[in-house]
């Protein structure tokens, strides 16, 4: 689908190396929004931004680990030097490490508490005043942060993953009593399966088997789907907010 309204928009994409993070940010460029590229991987990013720009896009690679403060300081402070306040931020970078509890696999925990929840915090709090400036002069304004459907559906060895994605899901449901009332769109994106690297980061081959299965078993949904779901998500008239998206492939539904 085409959404003209991106072209007055300027957003950062977290997550922007790859699946649904680099989908997203090629169809907000698409569409003619200027997109900062937010990402550790500083060689996907700077393919991606010069694939956006020859595609006539505008597109800046900002190298960022979310779980590190400075560093999120300082990306804010690079995308501000590029585009100026931004007025769409899409929460999408994350991790999923599922194991079984009785492992103890304290840093995986870890990892996936301060990527998934701490890390989007971090993004939140470095944007949010762009946010509400934006919606103060009366354009659109969006926090789109994608969750899953483990927030809200149980599956065996994903109790932190899921756990994460459940606080993630109640932190925009608490962000929308915060900022709704000044006209600041919060939105949260919990697809079902999807096609992305998140399953090469499993290490338990038990795990990453089961994982494969479901793609046999399922047509699963790609990360354009997603990518055009959020486009449609931010391009609603500012009065609608989509506050709660559930997207999955049919055979799961």
């Amino acid at each position: 689908m085409s959404y003209p309204a991106l072209a007055t928009r300027t957003a950062v994409v977290t997550g922007a190396a790859s699946g649904m993070g680099a989908a997203t940010a090629r169809l907000l460029a698409a569409g003619g929004a200027r997109v900062a590229l937010l990402a550790r991987r500083a060689d996907r990013l700077a393919d991606l931004a010069a694939e956006i720009a020859g595609a006539g896009g505008q597109a800046v690679a900002v190298t960022a680990d979310i779980t590190d403060q400075a560093s999120v300081d300082a990306a804010a402070e690079a995308v501000h030097a590029a585009f100026g306040p931004v007025d769409l931020v899409v929460n999408n970078a994350g991790v999923m490490l599922p194991n079984p509890l009785d492992d103890g696999r304290i840093d995986e925990w870890a990892r996936m508490i301060d990527t998934n929840l701490t890390g989007a915090l971090r993004i939140v709090r470095a944007f949010t005043p762009d946010l509400v400036e934006a919606a103060a002069e009366g354009r659109a304004a969006d926090l789109v942060n994608v969750s899953s459907i483990a927030s809200h559906v149980v599956f065996p060895n994903y109790a932190v993953y899921g756990a994460t994605k459940a606080g993630l899901t109640q932190l925009s449901a608490a962000l929308r009593t915060e900022l709704g009332p000044r006209d600041v769109r919060v939105s949260a994106v919990e697809p079902g399966l999807t096609e992305t690297e998140l399953g090469e980061h499993i290490d338990n081959p038990a795990l990453r088997e089961q994982l494969g299965g479901m793609f046999e078993a399922i047509p699963a949904l790609g990360a354009d789907d997603i990518a055009d779901l959020i486009a449609y998500t931010v391009t609603r008239p500012r009065h609608v907010n989509l506050r709660h998206v559930v997207a999955l492939p049919t055979r799961q539904a």
